[in-house]
């Protein structure tokens, strides 16, 4: 099927066949951009830059930027825009939210717009999910605005940073350096273009990528400062958030809260986490799971009097008390080491739930993080009242302009419009997807789909296919390992734990023979290749060799990825469905359930296990069953 038969089946139709009439008039000025010296074309792009600033309408505009972009891109990047991405880019340019499937390269299709909106001088935010994608793409993409006279800038946990190619060069041309830059750009971040800047200049640039925590943040400090002048923040232009339904939907009620040390002390942290173990579930506290919740009983509430030696815990001097065994409780029953957190030098480390990555710096509120600390034996920092806080809904809200793009957003489509008033469009692929999504493995036992996966993986292996096995926390990741190398299977592991490696190990995720086991963290932002990355071409031996490693991964079928567990958000289970199939690239995935997984054993897993008891299905039996993907499906948001 052409591009354009895939416009006109898609429902935005109408749309999309206006919005091809702007890419036919900037593939139009390819020829005439082409002749021009890369000097011509930083100063046709300062003189749009100049006419916009004297009070134009940038939209006027955007034939020519989107067409400098494009061939910016093709002299430093090597990448030419599909027209895709230049739909992309007029979708988000106009403020909405758009759908790209994983590989159609929303990296690059924003380029457009964020040059675009550059222009005008009054600050363009990309919004990524974590740092190292805000630092991954300054560098990676900002050769393609610096080429063009604009100036970029990253914000980070550890500071902020201007995108600058001559920083850190030596007298001699380090051509070593710029090559890498170029080719390993989309997993490799290149520090040493990273030049450390105050907050407040990293603000002043024409383009800024950063982290939604870092921009909120840095809000909510503006809000405490003496004086006007102390502010880093230069007003709210124009913002694109990257994985708009983790920020806009998953995210959209979490608060970010700015505070300052309570003089309590952390003893009782301490007392409580001793206590806490001493109760039992159904004889003194019963549980909502849901809710991650626990309420006492009669009887355990008596038992806590006993062990306080207080006659009436309800009385003024006691209530308090209430505070602290309940946030005990919580800690024990439902905030599990190595699942929810990490510990690492004697800190708590929060993990977020939807990316699989590490938040240093953030606290749970309320007192759950100090009962979560005496738990684990570490030091308990001091509880904290609240100076500042805002949520990501209200947060922003204050943009003039607000546009989003998600592999996942379709699924969200009337959220985004009632509470943001942003219309969600799906982009047509450059290729048609021919990824095969097979049906659920279904196994009763936890135990039963270990062996299960295991002998999966082992045979896909033994032919040479390249998998990547999603798990849903950081234990469950390192045990699946340890029984891999139990069984002889070379493979790598990415998590919370050693993200450090991210870049390095998901180049090397698409090459014949590699396995990698991962969290969350390979769900989002990550751009998995058949056959690894490829080397530059001036390298024929090297890019011949590539090319037939690359055949021969798509012969044995493409990525082969395997969901050991399904996640209560769908949009999480199809992000890792997304990581194969990517560019009309061969490809398949499946999920293997068990009915001990948590998502089933809260939503039903029990009626369900009797039936298959009943039927006398082995633990490593696998069935398929609609009606078992019926509860999976209603379970699901």
């Amino acid at each position: 099927m052409s591009f354009l038969e895939n416009i006109f089946k898609d429902p935005e139709k109408t749309y999309l066949k206006k919005a091809q009439k702007k890419v036919l008039e900037i593939n139009n000025k390819e020829l005439e951009l082409e002749k021009l010296s890369n000097e011509e074309l930083k100063v046709k792009a300062l003189s749009l830059k100049n006419e916009i600033q004297q009070g134009k309408n940038p939209d006027d505009f955007l034939v020519m930027a989107f067409a400098l972009v494009r061939e910016s891109s093709k002299r430093t990047l090597q990448q030419r825009h599909f027209d895709s991405q230049l739909l992309a880019g007029i979708a988000l340019n106009e403020g909405k939210v758009i759908e790209m499937k994983t590989g159609e390269g929303k990296t690059l299709a924003s380029t457009t717009t964020c040059f675009l909106n550059g222009l005008t001088g009054k600050g363009v935010h990309l919004i990524t999910v974590n740092d190292y994608l805000a630092k991954r793409d300054a560098v990676w993409m900002g050769q393609i605005y610096h080429a063009l006279g604009l100036t970029i800038s990253c914000l980070a946990h550890e500071g902020a940073f201007l995108y600058d190619p001559n920083f850190g060069l030596e007298k001699e041309k380090d051509s070593d350096r710029d090559e890498a830059r170029d080719l390993k750009g989309g997993f490799k971040v290149e520090e040493s273009y990273l030049k450390p800047v105050s907050r407040k200049e990293a603000y002043l640039a024409d383009i800024t990528y950063g982290t939604n925590h870092e921009f909120g943040f840095d809000y909510l400090r503006d809000n405490l400062v003496q004086a006007p002048t102390q502010k880093v923040q230069r007003g709210f232009n124009y913002a694109i958030i990257d994985e708009v339904d983790s920020v806009l939907i998953d995210e959209a009620r979490t608060p970010l809260i700015i505070s300052a040390p309570d003089l309590e002390s952390s003893k009782l942290y301490k007392d409580f986490a001793r206590i806490a173990p001493r109760l039992k579930e159904a004889e003194d506290f019963e549980i909502d799971e849901k809710m991650k919740a626990t309420f006492l009983t009669e009887k355990g509430i008596e038992k806590i009097e006993q062990i306080l030696g207080l006659t009436n815990i309800y009385e003024s001097h006691g209530i308090k008390y209430l505070h602290y065994i309940e946030q005990s409780l919580r800690a024990e029953r439902f905030f599990k080491k190595d699942i929810d957190y990490i510990i690492n030098n004697g800190e708590v480390i929060i993990i977020d739930e939807f990316t699989g990555r590490v938040m240093p710096g953030r606290r749970w509120s309320g007192g759950l993080h100090q009962a979560i600390e005496a738990k684990e034996g570490v030091q308990v920092k001091e509880e904290s009242k609240t100076m500042a806080t805002i949520t990501f809904q209200n947060y922003f809200r204050m943009y003039k302009k607000l546009a989003g793009m998600t592999g996942t957003a379709l699924t969200s489509a009337e959220e985004f419009d009632k509470v943001y008033g942003l219309k969600v469009i799906a982009m047509p692929t450059n290729k048609p997807v021919i990824r095969i999504d097979l049906p659920d493995q279904i196994f009763k036992t936890e135990k039963g789909k270990l062996k299960s996966i295991v002998s999966e993986i082992k045979k896909r292996h033994g032919l040479g296919q390249p998998i990547l096995v999603g798990t849903r926390s950081v234990e469950k990741n390192e045990y699946l390992s340890a029984f891999l190398r139990r069984e002889g299977v070379g493979h790598e592991i990415l998590n919370a734990k050693n993200h450090q490696r991210e870049g390095e190990i998901i180049a090397q995720a698409g090459k014949k023979g590699a396995v990698m086991v991962a969290t969350n963290m390979a769900g989002r932002g990550v751009d998995i290749m058949l056959g690894g990355v490829p080397p530059s071409k001036d390298n024929l031996k090297e890019y011949e060799a590539w090319e037939k490693e690359r055949e021969g991964v798509i012969q044995l079928g493409g990525l082969y990825v395997l969901g050991t567990e399904r996640h209560e958000a769908r949009r999480i289970d199809n992000q890792l469905r997304g990581r194969s199939g990517r560019q009309g690239d061969a490809g398949c995935s499946q999920f293997f359930v068990s009915l001990e997984d948590e998502l089933m054993r809260i939503f039903g897993g029990e009626k369900i296990q009797q039936v298959m008891t009943i039927l006398k299905v082995e633990e490593d039996q696998p069935i398929e069953s609609k009606m078992i993907s019926s509860v999976i499906e209603k379970a699901q948001t």
